[in-house]
């Protein structure tokens, strides 16, 4: 893949679309501020300058458009229709695999989210179904992760060649059900609820991370860490799951791989530690990628339906 042009991108409503009668309209574009932490930023209401690019998706950007936009809200950097279905590799850390007192697997685990499980960074929700509450408990879990994002067609790719197909990385949060993922032998119903999925908040190139095996990665609930990893743990790198996930299978341009999560799952925790109503879950993914937000919220059920 030909080298970008672009450090980070962000798909965004600025705030000129909420303040006039014009339809609002999703923009991409590249924080002003290098430095700034966009997700956080967000987050706190503080403002987030953008130059915004020609393009209408980060998959095509195009050439910077000479105008500057102030952020209103923070989106997904990809559309669903744009990723199709979410390859998600399990057990992929080695100190997760030890807290979960299991093996090493000598291949990567792939599950499915439906591209639904796709959602926005803070301010956006993610809401907690209410038929996964097991007899009125929650069970929702976190995990941080790192997102990979393919920027061109990739079939039968070599280990070797596969970061050529790699547009970017960004963060991702896979959400999960632990008392119906031990329900069954299979992951995608556990973990492939509407919103189950956030990404962002922005995509980075590998113009600013050529070497991804040395970011670092925190998942933060309320404010305290859960989860705190090099993606050096990685039993198998973004190569060898590129090169993996292409075996007789075409990986168009938009889709998303995460690539598992580090120890301190809720659902590993003594006491457990899950998500519920009100929480709020950071992944932090540094340097550049910076804070992916999540707010949970149970589902707002009619009682008479029940």
């Amino acid at each position: 893949m030909s080298a970008v042009s672009w450090n980070r991108l962000i798909r965004f409503i600025p705030k000129s679309s909420c303040q006039t009668s014009a339809s609002i309209k999703a923009l991409i574009g590249q924080p002003v501020n290098a430095d700034q932490d966009v997700g956080l930023a967000s987050r706190a209401g503080e403002e987030v300058r953008v130059e915004v690019y020609e393009g209408s998706s980060i998959l095509e950007p195009g050439k910077p458009s000479g105008k500057i936009e102030t952020l209103e809200r923070l989106l997904s950097p990809l559309t669903q229709s744009e990723v199709g279905s979410i390859r998600c590799i399990g057990l992929n850390y080695v100190n997760h695999a030890k807290e979960a007192g299991l093996a090493l697997p000598p291949v990567p685990v792939l599950f499915i989210k439906p591209e639904t499980a796709l959602a926005d960074p803070y301010p956006s929700p993610t809401i907690i179904p209410h038929s996964t509450l097991a007899k009125d408990r929650d069970s929702t879990d976190y995990e941080a992760e790192l997102c990979v994002v393919i920027g061109k067609t990739a079939k039968d790719v070599q280990e070797k060649d596969a970061l050529e197909y790699v547009l970017g990385y960004t963060a991702a949060n896979d959400v999960s059900n632990r008392y119906l993922q031990f329900e069954q032998s299979q992951w995608c119903f556990s973990k492939g609820f509407d919103g189950s999925c956030p990404i962002g908040p922005c995509i980075v190139s590998q113009n600013l991370i050529p070497d991804v095996s040395k970011l670092h990665m925190r998942g933060i609930k309320n404010g305290k860490v859960m989860q705190d990893s090099g993606i050096d743990d990685l039993i198998f790198s973004v190569s060898k799951i590129v090169s993996f996930l292409s075996k007789g299978t075409t990986l168009r341009p938009g889709t998303i791989i995460i690539t598992g999560t580090p120890a301190g799952v809720g659902g590993m925790r003594q006491p457990t530690e899950f998500m519920t109503h009100g929480d709020e879950f950071a992944v932090e993914l540094l340097p550049h990628i910076g804070t992916l937000v999540t707010q949970f919220e149970h589902q707002k059920v009619d009682s008479s339906s029940l």
